[in-house]
Parts: C-alpha cells; sequence; structure tokens
C-alpha cells in the first residue's frame, strides 16, 4: 500500500508585494503530490522573513501575532487532516482546503444554489421567463465564480461564510475587472440578492449579507424612440402572454402619453 504524503509549507509571495509593501502569506497544502495554495489575508515585511522556520524573525507585536497565527493555522489543518484519516474518506488536497474554509458535505454554497436557480429557470422559459433574463443570471453566476477563485482561491463558497464585505469586493470586482457600469453592476448584485432571498427562506444562511447594503442607481439621459423603433416593438411577437401585454401597455402609455399612475386606473 502506498504511503501518504501530507505538508504545509508557509512561504511569502516576493513578486506580489501589497501597497504596504510588505509580502503576502500563503499557506501551500500537499497531499500525495497534490498541492493547492492559499493565501491566509496575512502579511510580513520581506526583510523579516524567515523561510527556513517559515515565520517573521522580528520582535515587533505584529510580527508576534503573525507568527502565533500561522501556529494555529497550521496546527488546525494538522487536525484536518487527522480527522480525515481516522473518517476512512479518500483525502484530497481539495477536501482539505474546503475544511479549512468551514465547507462541510451538508452546507449549502452560493454557487451550487445560484446554479440550481439557473437550471430550474431555463425549464421555466417561455412561461415565467425569457430567454434573456436567464442568460443575465447564467453570467453572473459565471462573474461570481470568477470572483470566489480570485479573492478566496476557492472553487465555490459555503453561504453562511458570506459576510457584508462580501457584497462590496463583488460589486468593486465587476467595476474594476469586468468593467460595469454602476447600473450594470447593480444588477449583477440584485441577481445575487435573489438568491440570498432563496437561501434564506430555505434556512440555508443566518445571515442576509444585503441588511445594510444600499442599491445607487445612475441618473441617466434616456434616449427617446424613434417611430421606427416603435413599429419594430409593436411588430415583435412574444411567446409569453405576460410579455405581450406589458409591450401593449407601453405602447399605449406612448401614443396618448399617459403616465403609468393614471393608465393604472384603466386597467383596474
Amino acid at each position: 500500500m502506498a504511503r501518504k504524503s501530507f505538508s504545509v509549507l508557509f512561504f511569502i509571495k516576493k513578486g506580489k508585494l501589497l501597497k504596504n509593501g510588505e509580502a503576502p502569506v500563503c499557506m501551500r497544502i500537499t497531499v500525495n503530490g497534490c498541492m493547492v495554495d492559499i493565501s491566509i489575508k496575512r502579511s510580513c515585511p520581506v526583510n523579516l522573513w524567515n523561510q527556513a522556520k517559515e515565520n517573521s524573525k522580528g520582535k515587533d507585536r505584529m510580527s508576534v501575532e503573525l507568527n502565533h497565527y500561522l501556529e494555529i493555522t497550521r496546527s488546525h489543518i494538522h487536525q484536518i487532516y487527522r480527522e480525515l484519516e481516522t473518517s476512512g474518506k479518500i483525502i484530497t488536497v481539495d477536501l482539505v482546503r474546503k475544511l479549512f474554509y468551514g465547507v462541510d458535505e451538508d452546507s449549502k454554497t452560493l454557487l451550487q444554489v445560484f446554479r440550481e436557480h439557473n437550471e430550474q429557470s431555463r425549464k421555466l422559459i417561455g412561461k415565467d421567463f425569457v430567454s434573456k433574463t436567464v442568460q443575465r443570471y447564467e453570467t453572473t453566476t459565471r462573474y461570481l465564480e470568477e470572483f470566489i477563485k480570485k479573492e478566496y482561491q476557492l472553487s465555490d463558497i459555503v453561504l453562511n461564510n458570506l459576510e457584508a464585505n462580501f457584497i462590496s469586493k463583488f460589486d468593486a470586482f465587476l467595476k474594476i475587472e469586468k468593467g460595469c457600469a454602476q447600473n450594470s453592476a447593480i444588477t449583477r448584485l440584485k441577481n445575487l440578492k435573489k438568491i440570498i432571498r432563496i437561501a434564506l427562506e430555505n434556512d440555508w444562511i443566518k445571515k442576509d449579507p444585503f441588511a445594510y447594503y444600499r442599491f445607487k442607481l445612475e441618473d441617466t439621459d434616456p434616449e427617446f424612440l424613434t417611430m421606427d423603433e416603435i413599429k419594430i416593438i409593436l411588430a415583435k411577437e412574444f411567446t409569453i402572454k405576460r410579455v405581450e401585454q406589458v409591450r401593449d401597455v407601453f405602447i399605449f402609455l406612448r401614443f396618448y402619453r399617459f403616465g403609468i399612475q393614471r393608465c393604472e386606473r384603466f386597467i383596474t
């Protein structure tokens, strides 16, 4: 029987210095030759890092706190590995990483719920959804997957591990990495908020990360439709009766210059 190998290594990324001039500290977990690097959200001045001892050689308070955190983290990873050995489960580097982040087999994850929602929505195209709406949710899912991998070095994230700053970080990612304008980013965030609402209704998440988040739409300068554009809308055939009715009301408002509140009385 092949001998199982397991190791934990701490190191710094000298080539990716932070704004404060320090290097991010990373942890490398290796299981049976397969390894993964994890950011532990800590940093250290390059000149103070001792790679042989895998810690800081500084004597200041920050160095002492860093070294203490590294000891606790190493001990935690070894405990996870020992428990997996005892359980008799097949141990993989990805499983160790997930357990380090608090992911267990019964925990619902964000992308899992997102994909379940998208799959169900696809089946309802032509009834409750139009194709473009589903495509929008699928794009948001893809953006979230990229964000989680970049920010947390994970393939998915447990719903109960979501904090309020997850929303603001994703908002920044959309604008910086994806070039989304303010209102476009808000559309993606509203897609995410719907999934969080589903999770809350099913008790898959305890706290709402959107609880204190406020959407701020930018005022835009709308362009008026030309008669040719209105004719295109009139000629468009819809498979969903509800959407067709919305189109008819929209055209009615445009031709008779009624406000939406006045129109509501006619609809009633």
